[in-house]
């Protein structure tokens, strides 16, 4: 009887620590039912509303800095979405949350330093790593729990996020009322953290003026947007001071200003402006909500993804976004999986307008490091996503040269997938970059054969040696076709990625 006794004991202790540990690490809602809905399908689809109902689309830069409203959703969630859409397009890890303590008087910054944020849409977890970066570099940046336990304005920004981004972890930070060298010390330090990194947004937690009437808020309102367009940030932090210009959330827009100086970020552009009147009518007292991103707009300060876009929209592909290329090798893993362990057709749904694009596409197989099947269409014959499934099949199963794939080797198999552009015919070889065209050769009906642009890379070969062989081994004809004025010639770009990666 001692035995199970002593068992349950350890088992009650252990529970207890856990029990401990969870509680003070994972923040749970404060506002939930209130400033927004708590069930899951209800928020996600007031969410769905406000950013259908923002007549704007994504920028197409990386955006550093994002200022946005945190009153509830009903008045202020339609402005918030404004800038949410607006920095859609970003891939972004780590997003600092930058708000005021409504509740709590102190004079520091508090910082919350791991764990995760518990919401109606699932579990944000903190970047615990830069947020102990963060708090190391000054003693004014604490971490107070208390100071989070009723706080709002930084809460209210997670479901938007969660709705906009996917795979990020964030960085609590609210705002007591600290000095400005303090406030200064900060930016200086979330510069520091950042460093060169290029998938960090800091996100500022703020609504405007409160309670004057309509014409008065206003009028104050448009001077601190217009102290926050100018740049000014003297002006700017002076105006609150003396209360010409009011924003529950001050202090925190004036750290990111400091910070986007420091970056030498020179866009910034508000995007919407409201009240509360413009939602419930009453102008008798209302509060401001702005919407506002700081950008930097040199070319090459465009989201990642962007960059290739634009790099490739000469060739006539758009590309793939992280997220898409991690659905396509997922299709074209379970697919071949299906196939090969039950002999069905993966039956597959998408609702991604990029995906159902009618391209062309190759699905490569390797098998610890050697060639096991590839086989594509050159011309998109249909959806992006069912040529992508039909030819992980192909690739694995029809490929002449290899047998079929057998289910012992699925687990020492990697696949790679190359979306292709529409080829363009070219005059000749001079116009061919080794490792960016793909090339087709033909004459006449029977003859004809393509490489991709990867084999370049990987064989080491010269142009000539390239063309050489992909007129005799893919083509067969013989090793110098490529130079007959009669042999036609084209060549395709692709995007190619692999689970490799």
């Amino acid at each position: 009887m001692k035995r199970p006794t002593f068992f349950l004991l350890i088992l009650f202790f252990m529970f207890s620590y856990s029990l401990s540990v969870g509680g003070e690490d994972m923040k749970r809602p404060n506002v939930s039912g209130q400033f927004y809905p708590s069930n899951a399908k209800d928020l996600s689809f007031l969410i769905d509303r406000f950013f259908s109902q923002a007549d704007i689309v994504p920028v197409n830069n990386y955006v550093d800095v994002l200022i946005v409203p945190h009153a509830g959703y009903i008045y202020s969630g339609g402005v918030a979405a404004y800038g949410f859409k607006a920095v859609s397009k970003n891939n972004y890890k780590t997003i600092v949350i930058l708000a005021a303590s409504h509740h709590f008087p102190f004079e520091g910054i508090s910082i919350w330093p791991d764990g995760g944020f518990e919401m109606p849409l699932g579990v944000v977890p903190v970047d615990s790593d830069f947020a102990r970066s963060l708090a190391q570099k000054n003693n004014h940046f604490i971490h107070d729990k208390k100071v989070f336990d009723r706080e709002h304005s930084l809460e209210v920004e997670i479901p938007f996020l969660q709705k906009t981004f996917q795979d990020f972890k964030i960085v609590p930070v609210i705002f007591g009322q600290p000095p400005l060298k303090t406030i200064a010390d900060f930016s200086i330090a979330l510069r520091e953290v950042v460093a060169d990194r290029e998938d960090v947004l800091v996100v500022v937690s703020t609504d405007m003026s409160h309670f004057y009437e309509d014409k008065k808020a206003r009028e104050k309102d448009r001077m601190a947007l217009d102290a926050i367009k100018a740049y000014d940030v003297e002006a700017f932090w002076k105006g609150c001071q003396v209360n010409a210009i009011e924003m529950c959330g001050f202090m925190p827009v004036t750290a990111a200003l400091l910070y986007a100086k420091q970056k030498g970020l020179d866009k910034i552009d508000v995007l919407r402006y409201a009240n509360s009147a413009d939602v419930s009518g009453d102008k008798s007292r209302v509060v401001g909500y702005s919407s506002i991103i700081i950008y930097s707009s040199a070319a090459d300060k465009m989201p990642l993804e962007n960059r290739e876009e634009k790099k490739d929209i000469e060739e006539g592909v758009l590309s793939l976004n992280l997220k898409q290329k991690k659905r396509l090798l997922s299709i074209a893993r379970d697919t071949i999986d299906t196939y090969i362990r039950r002999g069905k057709k993966l039956e597959v749904q998408e609702t991604d307008p990029r995906l159902l694009e009618e391209e062309g596409a190759f699905v490569t197989i390797h098998k610890k490091g050697d060639l096991r099947g590839c086989i594509g269409n050159i011309i998109g014959r249909g959806p992006l996503y069912q040529t992508v499934r039909d030819m992980a099949i192909a690739s694995a199963t029809q490929d002449p040269r290899f047998s079929p794939v057998e289910e012992k080797e699925l687990e020492n198999i990697d696949i790679e997938i190359s979306v292709l552009s529409k080829p363009r015919v070219i005059k000749s070889a001079d116009e061919i970059i080794l490792g960016k065209h793909g090339v087709i050769i033909s004459k006449g009906f029977y003859n004809s054969g393509v490489f991709l642009p990867q084999v370049a890379t990987e064989t080491g070969w010269s142009k000539e040696e390239f063309l050489s062989q992909l007129c005799y081994q893919k083509a067969g004809l013989a090793p110098n076709c490529w130079k007959d004025p009669s042999v036609k010639m084209q060549v395709f770009s692709a995007q190619v990625f692999s689970e490799k990666e």
